[in-house]
């Protein structure tokens, strides 16, 4: 062989070597998560299932027939006998809730027996007529969705598995009734149904003749349950009711952006709250768009969530994050955090192919429950806590489902099985499972929702099941937002949807979004580039870096150990709710105040020049605070010259009042007093003067068109929330719809402050106001004490004078007689 040919092999295998190299170097990288044997899957849905009847037994023995069970009294909880939560209790009708939303869970456990037994329970037990307001919502997701899901499942055991050849229907009788009773809540001007209805009374209850305010995912999540009631009942009024309320809610979309907000008036279709992203108040509006499309086949709803999603993803998404930004102005963030219930987005992307997105905001989620044990209600952007509650959500769990059943990738196991030990140690008691009050103290909350069963342990147990375990193929079905199942055959009955015609409103490009083939995305190598996205997930190493006191924060424990290795001491001011906190610094131990001593001299400097910025930053956030802060001054009584004022909020919709200018002017109040109707009854008395009117019913910018309308020179909104104070809440600034047409100023007063001001008005029918910025009123008070400290002081000299003047004359007088009277000094 010739030394050039052996060159040439030679050569060609050490370029094959490094391929191969390269080719184990790459895989190497991007080895998903150890495959999880059959064996450790199995032993886990066996602890899944076990999850399940703790809670189920526990409830059935301690709680039934009461809606919920509170794990830590062992009790149940009855609507108007167990003491009052407020608004959250709306969910509860004392119809044996956690029960009905139970029942298809037992089917997919195979316990065909407990089910049986669970329906005779429901329908012997369960009853409607009573004088309870409850929540639409609701209603519809975990009693009406139930009850048709447990009908579906009856009738297939009868003929897949010989079993309940006793049952008639049922179940399906009551979801119509139940139906029926819901069915007055659709009658508004919009067809947008009230948030809220008497189970017996129907909208003649008192309670609900205010009735204004729902939220979007409250009127948007109800055409599952209801076209699905409909093609079972042959009763077309319920789907074509929530269709109905599903067209008008796409109407009140904003064009530009086509975003939606996330509460508003179902009368006049205004906005109350324009803030939009895909978490609280949102979510399942989006859900229900796509699984209409799914389970009915219309194309304008594809269309239509298509729409929403390109905006939410163009807008809402930043990278794995999802923050809120306001409808009409999509550049702007409205909030800094985060809350638990976007958890369901994932999911919802694996159903519409969109996986990569899916995969990267999923890791997100993961990475911030490894920070914090357990998923928290809300955080922050830095991933801090801005709520503790943890209350057994299931959206996380629901995505890592779907992840794992898009993908086969084994690291959604690991992460299931993450979470499944997690609320065996954090959250399991003697009596069920019990919320966590606060992730950060572990303390539990006297609550188990419905939805732990329906949800939470139900999507683990899918997670860890094969397709044989189970009696049901679930791909023949879809899940409603409480997890509830209902056939794809449904698209095949009667009363079926209006075929989708192209329109204005759609065109061809809200049909072409194109998502990657799950066939070539390895969600290990989507996965890698965020492995420390969220740096609080693991401990840091010290990077040598000074901590500035601009990007303190006082949560985040890295920052607390900085700050103590600088010899800092944060002792907290008044009430620990409210955050105030005090700093020491010391380069030595102090027996006095117990203060930490700086690690090192080098740390004490710094921790010196940290306490200087902080006093800099301090300053600089007062200055900005008072300077928009503005102030709602009054005399404090008829004759004095002695005024007071009051802070109050701006708006960013009116006119600023700068420098010296200010409005003045009596005080009158609206009526009615949220100024939320198309005119004022007391409007003849406006004119020229300052408004009041009570925040709530509709938006801000709302009530100061009407003010303006009846001629005010300016309004004050007030809040409605009892004991709200600017003492112990940041400024509230409030926002408007993007149209700049009011002309009158416009501040807000907390309920506290508010209170003092009412007070006056009622000892002084004529009161007068002026509205200026707190700035400028301190400004005139202390140009006004100089004014008259000045007057005193002239007074003062010259009574002085006068007496030195005199006294002096008279012993003159004496001796030198000759002398001239002093002609008097001018008055002063």
């Amino acid at each position: 062989m010739s030394s050039t040919l052996t060159a040439i092999i030679a050569q060609f295998l050490l370029s094959l070597l490094l391929l191969v190299v390269s080719v184990l170097t790459d895989d190497a990288s991007t080895i998903p998560t150890q495959n999880m044997s059959h064996k450790e899957r199995a032993e886990l849905r066996e602890e899944s299932r076990d999850m399940f009847y703790h809670a189920y037994n526990a409830y059935m023995a301690n709680a039934y027939p009461a809606d919920e069970l509170m794990p830590l009294s062992c009790k149940g909880r009855y609507r108007g006998v167990t003491p009052s939560r407020g608004d959250m209790d709306d969910i509860l009708g004392n119809f044996s809730m956690t029960l009905v939303d139970t029942l298809d869970t037992l089917v997919l456990l195979g316990d065909f027996a407990e089910f049986e037994h669970a329906v005779k329970l429901v329908i012997r037990d369960v009853q409607f007529d009573s004088d309870i307001i409850v929540s639409v919502f609701e209603t519809n997701i975990r009693m009406v969705g139930g009850l048709l899901s447990a009908h579906i499942l009856a009738e297939y055991l009868q003929k897949q598995a010989d079993v309940m050849h006793w049952y008639k229907g049922e179940m399906l009788e009551m979801a119509r009734e139940l139906g029926y009773r819901l069915l007055p809540a659709f009658n508004t001007t919009t067809g947008i149904p009230h948030a809220r209805v008497n189970l017996r009374l129907g909208m003649k209850d008192p309670q609900l003749k205010k009735s204004r305010e729902t939220c979007t995912a409250c009127a948007g999540t109800i055409l599952l349950e209801f076209a699905a009631l409909s093609r079972l009942t042959g009763d077309p009024i319920f789907e074509v009711r929530a269709h109905a309320a599903m067209d008008a809610l796409w109407k009140l979309r904003h064009r530009g952006s086509d975003l939606m907000g996330t509460v508003l008036n179902v009368h006049s279709g205004d906005w109350v709250r324009r803030d939009s992203g895909v978490g609280a108040g949102i979510d399942s509006y989006y859900e229900y768009l796509f699984k209409s499309y799914v389970l009915l086949g219309d194309d304008k709803y594809l269309a239509r969530f298509n729409r929403h999603y390109n905006a939410v993803m163009k807008y809402v998404s930043e990278g794995p994050m999802l923050l809120d930004v306001l409808m009409h102005r999509p550049h702007a963030k409205s909030r800094n955090f985060m809350d638990s219930l976007l958890a369901f987005w994932p999911g919802l992307q694996v159903l519409s192919g969109d996986l990569k997105p899916a995969v990267q905001t999923h890791e997100m989620l993961y990475q911030v429950m490894q920070m914090h044990t357990l998923i928290p209600e809300a955080w922050t952007v830095d991933f801090q806590i801005h709520w503790g509650q943890h209350h057994l959500r299931p959206e996380f769990i629901e995505s890592t489902y779907f992840l794992y059943r898009a993908t086969g990738d084994h690291h959604y196991l690991q992460v299931g099985k993450r979470a499944l030990k997690t609320l065996q140690q954090y959250a399991k008691v003697s009596c069920g499972y019990a919320a966590v009050n606060d992730v950060r103290t572990g303390k539990h909350e006297d609550r188990m929702d419905s939805f732990v069963l329906s949800e939470t342990f139900k999507y683990l147990f899918l997670l860890f099941s094969e397709p044989q375990d189970l009696i049901i193929n679930v791909d023949e079905f879809v899940f409603t937002t409480e997890a509830h199942l209902l056939p794809l055959s449904i698209a095949q009955l009667g009363n079926s949807t209006f075929s989708f015609r192209q329109s204005d409103e759609h065109n061809v490009l809200d049909f072409m979004r194109t998502c990657p083939s799950s066939n070539k995305l390895f969600p290990e190598k989507v996965r890698k580039p965020l492995r420390n996205f969220i740096t609080g997930s693991c401990p840091r190493s010290t990077s040598g870096k000074r901590l500035s006191a601009l990007d303190f924060q006082a949560s985040n424990a890295d920052h607390l150990r900085a700050v103590y290795d600088m010899g800092i001491t944060m002792v907290s001011v008044g009430d620990r709710s409210q955050g105030k906190v005090r700093l020491f610094h010391s380069f030595y131990n102090s027996l006095t105040l117990h203060l930490q001593q700086a690690k090192s001299q080098e740390e004490g400097e710094m921790g010196l020049q940290f306490m200087q910025e902080m006093l800099e930053l301090t300053k600089m956030q007062s200055m900005n605070q008072l300077a928009q802060l503005q102030a709602v001054a009054y005399a404090l009584d008829d004759q004095s010259q002695d005024w007071t004022a009051l802070m109050a909020g701006p708006s960013h919709f009116s006119p600023e009042l700068v420098g010296e200018q200010f409005v003045e002017g009596h005080i009158v109040w609206a009526r009615p007093p949220r100024a939320c109707d198309e005119k004022l009854l007391n409007a003849e008395n406006v004119s020229g003067k300052i408004l009041v009117a009570e925040r709530g019913d509709c938006t801000f910018v709302s009530k100061a068109r009407l003010a303006q309308k009846a001629g005010a020179a300016a309004l004050i909104v007030c809040d409605n929330v009892a004991g709200s104070s600017g003492e112990t809440q940041p400024m509230f600034a409030m926002s408007g719809d993007g149209t700049d047409d009011v002309a009158i100023p416009v501040v807000f007063m907390y309920s506290l402050e508010f209170a003092k001001l009412s007070d006056a008005m009622q000892r002084r029918p004529q009161l007068r106001v002026r509205l200026m910025q707190m700035v400028e009123f301190k400004r005139w008070q202390l140009a006004k004490e100089a004014h008259q400290n000045e007057t005193a002081a002239a007074a003062a000299a010259a009574v002085a004078s006068a007496s030195a003047s005199a006294s002096a004359s008279a012993s003159e007088a004496a001796t030198m007689t000759t002398m001239p009277k002093k002609k008097p000094d001018k008055e002063l």
